[in-house]
């Protein structure tokens, strides 16, 4: 079974990655696999250059991802061009990782799972989903971004109701941790792969 884990940035998905993963299964970490895709010498990161511009690579030839992010977060316009330029070529690499894996359960862990169209390899979703307040808190203390740059990163995402419309259930992780895990558990367990 492939069962997809969503949510905005700041939820804590990682959190309950970390319990899944102790728990045994094998997660696929998306946001890795899209790296993988932008690495120096890339087809996709010689695309992004001719989109946002080609000083968003360092001088060693790698991706400024904090560059990237201030420029394709500007307006839906550049988010969506963005994507259109990332989301194929992470889609084809995730494939390859499920082919890799294919007598396991799988847990894809995608904040963009959804706008991407990897949902679509999924049989569940799973949205983990927090408070805007709690969300930008963790987002610049995990990043280190300004609240400007916080709100900006959290405005280009969907709102609560877009991940419930696909998820079969939903854990709310306003920062109490064992309650987060403890939910998981139930709902991974009602899923059939704990």
């Amino acid at each position: 079974m492939i069962i997809g884990l969503t949510g905005q940035t700041g939820a804590g998905k990682s959190t309950v990655c970390d319990f899944l993963r102790e728990k045994g299964l094998l997660v696929i970490d998306c946001d890795k696999v899209a790296r993988s895709v932008t690495e120096k010498g890339t087809k996709t990161l010689d695309l992004l250059a001719d989109a946002f511009g080609s000083d968003i690579i360092f001088e060693d030839g790698s991706l400024n991802r904090r560059e990237l992010a201030s420029r394709a977060f500007q307006t839906d316009e550049k988010t969506e061009l963005l994507n259109s330029i990332t989301h194929p070529a992470i889609t084809d690499a995730i494939n390859k990782v499920i082919s890799e894996h294919k007598t396991e359960d799988i847990i894809l862990d995608a904040p963009t799972l959804i706008e991407s169209g990897v949902y679509k390899l999924c049989d569940k979703i799973v949205s983990v989903l927090a408070d805007a307040k709690v969300r930008k808190e963790r987002i610049i203390a995990r990043d280190s971004l300004t609240p400007s740059e916080a709100e900006k990163r959290m405005s280009a995402q969907k709102d609560d109701s877009f991940y419930k419309e696909y998820s079969v259930a939903v854990i709310y992780n306003n920062g109490n941790k064992a309650e987060t895990i403890e939910r998981a558990e139930q709902i991974f367990s009602e899923i059939g792969v704990l």
